[in-house]
């Protein structure tokens, strides 16, 4: 299923841009804490590293990744997610605008 809001969240109202503009998201805060941020990535393919564990959650559009350590892209699709480990990396190819919500420390 897809999350389709998010209730009760403070959010930034500066944008983070990254890789020239082919990544913009917001973060928010939930009441209890809890940090997301939810943002669009434009076609291209890009490499992400993370600090702490994140699962990426498709709103919107679709992606292939890859997972640091592997040579398989995988397909994801409007409410599909992926996990990726903490201190890793993963790969994003996209042709289409990919709407997502990034779940950290999950």
């Amino acid at each position: 299923m897809t999350t389709s809001s998010i209730a009760n969240a403070t959010v930034a109202t500066q944008a983070n841009v990254y890789f020239d503009g082919k990544c913009v998201s917001h973060g928010i805060t939930l009441a209890d804490g809890t940090k997301k941020s939810v943002g669009v990535v434009l076609p291209a393919t890009l490499t992400f590293n993370t600090g702490a564990p994140e699962v990426m959650e498709c709103v919107a559009g679709s992606c292939e990744y890859k997972l640091s350590g592997t040579e398989t892209w995988i397909r994801s699709h409007a409410g599909d997610r992926f996990s990726v480990p903490g201190n890793s990396s993963f790969q994003i190819r996209v042709t289409e605008p990919y709407h997502y919500i990034c779940h950290f420390g999950q």
